[in-house]
């Protein structure tokens, strides 16, 4: 079992805990520091709110103040313990900072954690011309991979195309209302993106898979 701190501030992180306790199949014990009080635009001092140790072996901020998260990347760096802040560019430590929670890449300093939850991989299984099912071997942690595949059971395949990245969507909690301009897209809308991707590489697995036998 890996334990995993989570850092948020007036449960920021809800729909990810939620999501990596339902489809982390009971491998993680889930640490959770909330930080609830208004605070200044600039923290000079962030230790009335950060601890001064850390006992996990991972650490996911979920935190919106700028100051809070680049203290505590740097209490993670001093302690070696693996940070991911997602959507964030912090100066201090060495935090995976992905853009968004499902383009995270897989690397073995993120343990199980990285094996299971970041870059969606799954399997499409097909009933002649329609989705069977879709096994998700590696999602989203606020569980969009999962919740989606389960929209798009059954559906023909060309409808399933377009729907899979709709209903990631409708699940994922990434703010909308954000523009990246590296990626010219809204964390959502890249998010439906890298999901679609991921159906397109699974089908043609199956068909070079198929071709070769």
């Amino acid at each position: 079992m890996q334990t995993i701190a989570v850092f948020q501030q007036n449960n920021s992180g809800e729909t990810k805990i939620k999501g990596i306790a339902k489809f982390g199949d009971r491998q993680f014990d889930i640490q959770i520091f909330n930080i609830e009080p208004d605070l200044p635009p600039v923290l000079d001092d962030t230790s009335p709110y950060l601890p001064k140790t850390i006992e996990a072996d991972l650490v996911l901020d979920y935190l919106k103040h700028c100051d809070l998260s680049e203290d505590l990347s740097r209490l993670c760096d001093q302690l070696g313990i693996p940070i991911v802040s997602s959507g964030k560019k912090l100066q201090c430590g060495h935090a995976f900072c992905p853009p968004i929670c499902c383009t995270l890449q897989e690397s073995n300093a993120l343990g199980l954690y990285g094996k299971m939850f970041g870059t969606p991989r799954i399997t499409v299984d097909l009933d002649e011309d329609r989705v069977a099912q879709i096994r998700v071997h590696r999602g989203a942690p606020c569980g969009a991979t999962w919740l989606a595949a389960e929209k798009v059971k059954g559906l023909p395949l060309d409808q399933a195309m377009t729907r899979f990245g709709l209903e990631v969507q409708f699940f994922c909690s990434a703010n909308p209302a954000g523009w990246d301009p590296l990626w010219g897209k809204s964390p959502v809308h890249l998010a439906a993106d890298i999901h679609t991707a991921a159906l397109k590489t699974s089908l043609k697995k199956k068909k070079e898979t198929a071709f070769n036998t």
